[in-house]
């Protein structure tokens, strides 16, 4: 073109709007050529499509570059393939023959959270994902067993929470030299944890979860040429033995956890050689011996779990040194000391802890008051003297308290003093200020605190006084323990009054009057859609408690959502009869009205309590019989109503009949199985055949005894003789009668 048509040429004026327009327009024409999904990757990614059942993907347009979940390279070939939480599902439940295998440039492939099944092992799914370097197949159904081998370019393989079975082949690991995250957690994989992991990517990995499996044996040895490694995980296994020495030369650790195994042996000292650990969970294992006196020298630890073993001896006064402290527990242990020796006052991270269940000595540690994170404390089950301190309100964030099992005195004072403590929601006082008297409204002045509480237990206190009436201010209250006391009184109205109470103990006290009806309009008891409304959130530590049943274990909840809805009322003096209104309690499953003094028919409205899992009417006056709806109530585990007056044919269910005489025993009668007396039929419901049977046996004994008393008057003559025989006669008829209906 020459200088002259270039001259000639229109002059379109600058416009910035059009100008963004075009830009976007030309970068969108390239990006579509660029990114053009090749044929054969839209046809794997279809026939993909094809193999789920689940609901549809949304790939309608003619570049598969452009579908959800899809990442394509400048050739348009798929690079990323990432459908997590997408509800997916196989028609075929063949997951290793599936089309992604034909996806040759896959780096990527995250299909977690979804519902596919079948196994990997067939046809070499994976090595034929040459290039994938991320495998995320987590929170699935997948099942069989690990293939032989990882592909040479994988980096990271998550397949936790799935049901993968067998061992892990020796050679999995021996091409995957650029691995640095492996997490198998939550399947059933069996057999050893291999020790071959970091000989060919032990420049690389950084993270190992073996946890929640079926592994056993000793860990061998291996772990020190992870030279990388931060994080090993391998808790709730049958592994067992002693650590392997070589752990400690992975001086990179930041995490060690295998709690919940069978490991045993003194915790060495080398372990001080981890300067890096952040985490050490080593609970519910068999760790015995000392507690290295220098620990104070890892001085990164957050967390140090140690509870529930078999560690003995003094706590170190190095670990004040570990100022990075948040969670520290030691509990269930066999340590020793006088606690209020301890210096806990450097531990200003200290949010946790946990020292229940040891022989430490003293008094409540005032320095424990300047660990002003503290959140949660449990001292409970030691040997603790003395009263609870004015200082401990200091602790503005503290929720949870537990202090049960020691030797504290002045329960009056130590409430005034608490209920200063704005946040507590966990308050566990029982089996201490033995014998002390219940604080009423006289020693609790101005009440105003314990507004956020949703726990309470004073159990085994052998408190005396009557339930006090401060108690009917604490709103939130969702579980009230005063059992093993001395409390006497009725039961208050008011705790029907209680918009989030769900669980009651008044077991073992002196209690008497009758259950009042307002008991039963407790509205996180009558249903289900009610109780959803409330979130009973999260515990800063495990709460342990015991269902008040025979052979009762104890149990333990992280979340109140867990707890059983209950009502304990055993071992009192209550009287009157069971309000029909209990039938209204849709949620609960445990009811104890056992050893009162309680009479009456069993109402048949209790079979409306579907949710009834143990029900306990033993040792008092009810009569009449066992309602027949009973046997509806499917999931009753426990049922007792021994030593009552209970009479006729026991309902005939799976859930009754299963159950040992025990349960029935001290009703005379009470008839059907599994007593041995069975029921005789003579009622208004025998079939005439029955009916039949008992004229014909009552008809022969008549006949019998008439014959008899004609002849005898016919030789003796005496009238004095046939009154007397008549009389016997009438007495004879009458207990083949009752004889019949039994």
């Amino acid at each position: 073109m020459s200088e002259k048509q270039r001259n000639m040429l229109p002059v379109l004026p600058y416009h910035p709007i059009a100008h963004y327009f075009l830009l976007t327009l030309f970068g969108s024409i390239l990006s579509t050529h660029i990114h053009a999904c090749t044929s054969s990757e839209s046809t794997s990614l279809l026939s993909f499509a094809f193999t789920l059942s689940s609901p549809s993907l949304n790939w309608t347009t003619m570049d598969c570059c452009q579908w959800e979940g899809i990442t394509c390279d400048v050739a348009g070939r798929v690079t990323h393939l990432h459908l997590s939480s997408k509800g997916l599902k196989l028609k075929g439940g063949i997951f290793s023959s599936s089309p992604l295998r034909n996806l040759t440039h896959l780096t990527h492939l995250n299909l977690s959270h979804n519902s596919l099944n079948g196994s990997l092992d067939q046809a070499g799914f994976i090595l034929s994902l040459g290039p994938l370097e991320v495998l995320d197949l987590s929170f699935n159904l997948l099942s069989g067993e690990l293939p032989g081998s990882l592909s040479n370019n994988i980096r990271m393989v998550d397949l936790s929470s799935n049901r993968f079975h067998g061992a892990i082949p020796s050679s999995f690991f021996q091409q995957a030299k650029n691995l640095t995250r492996f997490n198998v957690t939550n399947n059933d994989f069996s057999g050893y944890i291999p020790s071959s992991i970091c000989v060919h990517s032990s420049s690389l990995i950084r993270l190992l979860d073996f946890s929640h499996n079926n592994f056993g044996g000793n860990l061998s040895r291996g772990l020190g040429n992870c030279s990388k490694l931060e994080v090993f995980r391998a808790g709730y296994n049958n592994l067992s033995g002693s650590l392997p020495e070589d752990i400690y030369y992975a001086t990179a650790l930041e995490e060690i956890a295998i709690p919940a195994n069978s490991f045993y042996g003194g915790i060495s000292n080398r372990i001080l050689n981890l300067t890096n650990l952040a985490i050490l969970d080593l609970y519910l294992n068999n760790f015995s011996g000392m507690l290295p006196i220098d620990i104070g020298k890892l001085s990164k630890l957050k967390v140090l779990l140690l509870h529930s073993n078999n560690l003995e001896g003094f706590l170190p006064p190095s670990l004040v040194n570990c100022t990075n402290l948040m969670e520290l527990n030691l509990g269930f242990n066999l340590l020793k000391g006088n606690i209020s020796a301890f210096n806990f006052s450097r531990l200003g991270q200290l949010r946790k802890l946990d020292f229940m269940s040891n022989h430490f000595t003293g008094i409540l540690p005032i320095s424990l008051y300047s660990c002003k994170s503290l959140r949660a404390i449990r001292l409970s089950l030691n040997n603790l003297e003395g009263q609870i301190q004015p200082e401990i309100v200091s602790l503005k964030h503290l929720s949870f308290l537990s202090l049960s099992g020691n030797r504290l005195t002045n329960v009056t004072g130590a409430m005034n003093i608490l209920k200063g403590c704005r946040h507590l929601t966990v308050l566990i006082l029982s089996t201490t200020f033995i014998g002390e008297e219940m604080p009423d409204c006289a020693h609790m002045a101005d009440f105003d605190g314990f507004q956020n509480l949703r726990i309470l237990a004073l159990r085994g206190c052998e408190l005396t006084g009557q339930i006090p009436i401060w108690f009917s201010k604490l709103k939130k209250l969702e579980i009230l323990d005063v059992s093993l006391n001395r409390i006497t009184g009725s039961i208050p109205t008011w705790l029907g009054t209680f918009p989030m109470l769900f669980s009651i103990n008044l077991g073992s006290n002196l209690i008497s009057g009758e259950i009042p009806k307002e008991l039963c309009t407790l509205p996180m008891l009558l249903s289900e859609q009610t109780a959803a409304q409330v979130d009973h959130g999260y515990l800063e530590l495990p709460f342990f408690a015991s269902q008040a049943v025979p052979d009762a274990s104890i149990l333990q909840f992280n979340s109140l959502s867990y707890y059983p809805p209950s009502i304990f009322l055993g071992n009192n003096s209550i009287s009157g009869n069971i309000p029909t209104e209990m039938g209204k309690l849709q949620r609960l499953r445990t009811l104890d009205l056992s050893a009162n003094q309680v009479s009456g028919n069993i109402p048949d409205q209790i079979s409306n309590l579907k949710n009834l899992e143990k029900l306990d009417l033993s040792v008092n006056h009810l009569s009449g019989e066992i309602p027949p709806s009973m046997k509806s109530l499917s999931f009753l585990s426990y049922f007792n109503v021994s030593y009552n007056n209970l009479e006729g044919e026991i309902p005939k269910s799976t859930q009754l009949q299963g159950l040992n005489v025990s349960a029935f025993e001290g009703n005379l009668k009470l008839c059907g199985s599994p007593l041995l007396n069975l029921c005789q039929s003579f009622n208004g419901t025998d079939t005439d055949d029955d009916k039949n049977d008992g004229n014909q046996i009552l008809g022969f004994h008549i006949s019998v005894v008439l014959g008899f008393t004609i002849g005898l008057v016919g030789v003796c003559g005496s009238l004095l003789l046939i009154k007397t025989w008549r009389d016997a006669y009438f007495k004879f008829l009458n207990n083949v009668q009752d004889r019949l209906k039994c």
